[in-house]
């Protein structure tokens, strides 16, 4: 069960990442995209909110709150 919903988080990350960053790849590329960056992301993230606690939390809002004010200014301020 744990393999099949990494394969949908996986397939579901790639797609949204290769539309982002505009790539065209083929559906196994895409899901190895997914997969792969879904295992760097998981592991950076326990490594950070292990190795600093809330520190970690306030560097991820901080990183989340620049991430939508760019999307903001790209698409929606125009």
């Amino acid at each position: 069960m744990p393999v099949l919903i990494l394969i949908v988080i996986g397939a579901a990350a790639g797609f949204l990442a290769t539309r982002f960053m505009r790539v065209q790849t083929d559906v196994p590329t895409t899901i190895a995209i997914g997969i792969g960056g879904a295992l760097v992301g998981w592991g950076i993230l326990r490594f950070l909110v292990s190795v600093t606690g809330w520190v970690a939390a306030f560097v991820g809002a901080v990183l989340g709150a620049v991430l939508l004010i760019w999307l903001w200014q790209k698409y929606v301020s125009r």
